[in-house]
Parts: structure tokens; C-alpha cells; sequence
């Protein structure tokens, strides 16, 4: 685990635009699993999420057509919740930093940190967005 110190910025550069951290399995199932459509980011520490992922997660949750909850879960920090995350985004592999959209408890899209590394974060939330138009 890495110093609460370190990671608060961190966590609110998007709680701040009105992401919900996710703490437990069963915050991320009840979250994940529900009716409509819920945007996952999976944040990290790495200089990947701090250029690309975040910056790219709250341009995209900007979009008119958005997802009816945004959440997030800090890898290295509260692992249940990460895990229980990642089993949902299953067969895809963990990936740290990663983003998925769910719609009615389903996986339709995934971002993953090989396709976020070296990718302007602008490329990435059109990604995003043109997911949210399709499911949201």
C-alpha cells in the first residue's frame, strides 16, 4: 500500500469532478451490478494515469452523454475492491490504470493500460465518449 498522503491528489482529481470511491467488494458489486450504465476507473499511481487515464476520465465524464454513476478504485490501495472490480472486467487481464463501462451489470468496454500509454489523453476520452454516446 502506498502513504494515504501520497494517493490523495490522486483520488481527487476525480472525486472532485463526482467520481464515488469505491472501498470494498461490496461497494464495487453493488455498484457495478445495478440497473444503467457505470463508468469504472481503475486509478494507479503511475505516471501513465497522472498524463493520460485521469486527465482523459474527466474530459470524457464531461460528455453530454455520459454514464449514470462514475466510480473509482485506487490499485495498490484498497485491493478487495480492486479485485472485485478486475473479476468483473474478467476475461480481460488486471491493468492498472484501466477504465470499463458497464450497462445493466455487463462489461461493454474496457480501456486498458496498454492502451493508454503513450496515447494523448484527448485520443483516450474520445474513446470514452464514443462509448457513452453508443451505451449511455
Amino acid at each position: 500500500m502506498y502513504p494515504e498522503y501520497l494517493v490523495t491528489p490522486m483520488r481527487e482529481e476525480l472525486t472532485r469532478v463526482g467520481f464515488e470511491e469505491l472501498k470494498d467488494a461490496d461497494a464495487v458489486n453493488q455498484a457495478i451490478k445495478s440497473e444503467g450504465t457505470v463508468f469504472v476507473m481503475v486509478n494507479s499511481v503511475c505516471g501513465c494515469a497522472a498524463a493520460n487515464a485521469r486527465p482523459a476520465a474527466r474530459m470524457a465524464s464531461t460528455n453530454a452523454k455520459h454514464p449514470d454513476r462514475l466510480v473509482t478504485v485506487f490499485a495498490g490501495m484498497e485491493t478487495e475492491a480492486v479485485n472485485a472490480a478486475r473479476n468483473l472486467m474478467l476475461p480481460y487481464p488486471p491493468s492498472s490504470p484501466s477504465m470499463a463501462l458497464f450497462k445493466d451489470g455487463k462489461l461493454v468496454h474496457i480501456i486498458e493500460r496498454h492502451q493508454i500509454e503513450g496515447r494523448p489523453a484527448q485520443m483516450i476520452a474520445d474513446n470514452l465518449m464514443g462509448a457513452f454516446d453508443e451505451y449511455c
